[in-house]
């Protein structure tokens, strides 16, 4: 019998926790944002897990309305450095924006990251929703959503071109002659395009995987083409498997019509499992979070998406207000799912407000039930795996535990690492060099 196509598994490291009432929890360390010893241990039991990442998202810009997770947490390409020394094999995955960096630093960061880990690094490309972003980079406006997605492209070419600066073989290192590189496999891009000018060459080598996993995270028209251009791996989040499996169709597809494998594209649904011993007790679990959170905390949570948009001027159970153009250049494809989900249920705004907060996922349940639903999802093509976000530290270790486990013995997930590069365990190839490609066929 033919084995049987494996599933993926991330896990986002949020600290103190993804809403605004998390680290209130008994069970959550109050700095866990900002505790590398926190970051160390949910590592650590990711990989126990035998998971293929770990995730750190980032933004640019906060307020005195921003979740605590936000206002007080660690640069992702730091903490990724640190992670790198006390894992082997997990891929190690951080998020940095193509709309207020430069391609060089990026490269090279990555690309550090990469050789310290031997191979484990992945690069999130984001355009950085939040308008406020351009105040704290001497911009005097925050790019449109589209131009954002274009800077992005150009962005990701320049990195990827500067990621090749050097040919596998290029560093000879012959004590004896004292020949250290060969000239002839240095390259520079010398890129002059509408956003950037980068001569190069990259003052680091590529590693054993060539370069970093890409990853992309918009679901707006802008960032499925994004992903189906360019991205290695694609993080989304849906609210039921139909959606789900709309979307992987609909990426897979596009990536097919540019020429590409369905395979060359890993696509991974963020999930927050809660798991009991029964249906009754991981839903008393959710409760307790929930109750948490209280009607003028949820507007102020979903204001963020829409530019921190003040929703305290509306009724509550009315139906969800008119808004316009508000958030589209923020996070559009957010945005527009909320107000159309709005429109189609008639929802009154306590109801998307309170939702937003505090979503009920499915995959709140028994072992066995979080364990059907990973396979359905996987076997049905709407996931080739998921991000987990655990909603508590302990949520983490019990799917480690008590969904792993099973997933195991159906033979749907590994038992042992296949590789120690990132690229290797997600089933990905090593991306040639195209300067080797090139000089092989000239």
């Amino acid at each position: 019998m033919s084995k049987r196509k494996q599933v993926k598994f991330g896990v986002l490291i949020h600290g103190v926790g993804g809403n605004v009432t998390a680290w209130r929890h008994p069970e959550v360390p109050v700095d866990a944002s900002v505790s590398l010893p926190f970051y160390k241990e949910q590592a650590l039991t990711a990989e126990k897990g035998k998971f293929d990442l770990v995730f750190i998202a980032d933004g640019l810009f906060i307020n005195e309305k921003s979740i605590p997770h936000f206002l007080n947490r660690f640069e992702p390409i730091t903490i990724l450095s640190a992670l790198a020394a006390v894992t082997t094999n997990i891929g190690l995955v951080g998020t940095l924006s193509s709309s207020y960096s430069e391609p060089f630093t990026v490269a090279r960061q990555f690309g550090s990251i990469d050789n310290i880990s031997g191979g484990r690094a992945g690069w999130n490309v984001v355009t950085s929703p939040l308008e406020g972003s351009a105040k704290n980079f001497s911009k005097s406006e925050h790019p449109t959503h589209d131009e954002r997605y274009k800077i992005a492209e150009e962005h990701l070419d320049v990195v990827r071109g500067l990621w090749d600066s050097w040919e596998d073989d290029a560093f000879v290192r012959n004590k004896e002659t004292g020949v250290f590189f060969d000239p002839n496999k240095l390259h520079r891009i010398n890129h002059k395009g509408k956003y950037f000018s980068v001569e190069g060459p990259l003052n680091i080598a590529r590693s054993k995987q060539g370069q970093p996993v890409v990853f992309q995270a918009g679901s707006s028209e802008s960032g499925r083409n994004l992903a189906a251009r360019s991205a290695d791996a694609v993080f989304t989040g849906h609210e039921n498997i139909e959606e789900a499996k709309l979307f992987y169709k609909d990426v897979k597809y596009r990536a097919a019509a540019l020429g590409r494998s369905r395979d060359d594209i890993v696509i991974l649904p963020g999930i927050s499992p809660i798991i009991g011993k029964t249906q009754e007790e991981a839903d008393a679990k959710f409760a307790e979070l929930t109750k948490l959170i209280s009607i003028d905390i949820a507007l102020q949570y979903l204001g963020r998406f829409f530019d921190h948009h003040d929703f305290t001027q509306y009724p509550l159970d009315e139906p969800f207000p008119e808004l316009g153009d508000i958030g589209s250049n923020s996070f559009r494809g957010n945005t527009d799912k909320i107000k159309k989900t709005a429109k189609e249920q008639n929802l009154t705004l306590r109801q998307v407000a309170l939702h937003s907060a505090a979503p009920k996922s499915q995959f709140i349940g028994t072992p066995e039930r979080i364990a059907n639903l990973i396979e359905q999802w996987h076997e049905e093509e709407a996931a080739d795996g998921f991000i987990i976000h655990a909603p508590l530290p302990s949520a983490l270790n019990d799917f480690v535990e008590l969904v792993v486990p099973i997933l195991q013995e159906r033979g749907i997930y590994r038992s042992e690492y296949e590789s120690d590069t990132l690229r290797g365990n997600l089933g990905l190839p090593v991306p040639a060099n195209r300067f080797t490609a090139v000089n092989q066929h000239s």
